[in-house]
């Protein structure tokens, strides 16, 4: 079982001093895929770096412009483009004149069938492209962008050197898992994420959303094994005869809201696509769907 940790103290719109070198501004966006909202960090003392600026609201960006009063915002790094994370980098950027950090999209998705997740951010392009890693510093800071794969195709979590702490985005999050939307979400690259995270034993995770993870290494075990816990009930249902993923989501996923089933649904079809991928199951379909049936391989 995951220990979630899902109670932290927070007022929309307050600057809270959370660590040595870290800010915590919380947007008023709270929703199911985004919990309380999004937490826009920033980092360090005189010239800042702020990272996921959050969604497009004007008393956010002013929230934010107020906590750095008498500084200078001189990075802005944003670590997906999903619509809670990076708009307000835009207006920010216009505001201080700060360069924008990240990696551009790799897989624009088409249009989904059901509405699981806040929309992807076309607009937004990094001026810098941290794709393949990097380093970013500043008077006091130094960030190791790593790129994780997984949720978004585009993902790029930020290790703060000085605190051995990570900016998990939404890769690693305390309060919930997170969706995995195929095409752009990939679940086999997301185990790989896990484990090139786990290997570096950070400190503190400060996710996007929700409190910080204070040990990280048994909430990341906890995160695999949950997955793969998935994995086998998926080859249970399989095996009790059930073909199909909209079948599988209302007994897999009895204890969860209703409301909640869409983004099951995708996440069972990530796991779906690994698994033929690794041959253990066969789908109807040259590429597994939503709709496809599917079986266990005859091996």
């Amino acid at each position: 079982m995951i220990p979630f940790v899902r109670d932290f103290e927070f007022e929309y719109g307050r600057a809270d001093q959370v660590s040595p070198l870290i800010r915590r501004v919380i947007a008023n966006n709270p929703g199911p895929f985004t919990f309380t909202g999004t937490g826009t960090y920033i980092v360090g003392h005189g010239e800042v770096a702020v990272i996921d600026p959050g969604p497009d609201l004007p008393e956010h960006l002013e929230a934010i412009l107020a906590a750095v009063n008498g500084e200078t915002v001189r990075t802005i790094l944003v670590t997906h483009n999903h619509a809670d994370h990076s708009p307000l980098a835009g207006p920010l950027q216009q505001a201080t004149g700060a360069p924008t950090y990240g990696c551009p999209m790799r897989h624009p998705p088409g249009a989904m069938a059901v509405k699981v997740e806040d929309d992807h951010d076309l607009g937004f392009v990094a001026d810098h492209d941290l794709c393949g890693g990097g380093v970013v510093s500043g008077p006091g800071w130094t960030f190791e962008a790593i790129p994780t794969p997984g949720h978004t195709s585009n993902h790029v979590c930020y290790a703060l050197g000085e605190e051995n702490a990570l900016f998990s985005g939404d890769h690693i999050m305390g309060w919930s898992t997170t969706v995995i939307v195929p095409p752009d979400g990939d679940m086999d690259a997301y185990f790989h994420s896990l484990d090139r995270i786990a290997a570096r034993q950070f400190k503190t995770l400060w996710p996007t959303h929700g409190p910080p993870v204070r040990e990280p290494a048994p909430f990341i075990e906890a995160h695999k094994a949950h997955r793969l816990e998935r994995e086998r009930q998926i080859l249970e249902m399989l095996s009790r005869g059930l073909s199909t993923i909209g079948d599988m989501v209302p007994v897999m996923y009895a204890a969860v809201d209703k409301r909640l089933y869409p983004a099951a649904a995708q996440s069972v079809l990530a796991h779906m696509i690994r698994l033929a991928g690794e041959g253990v199951i066969a789908s109807s379909d040259p590429r597994p769907g939503l709709t496809s049936l599917y079986r266990l391989s005859a091996r």
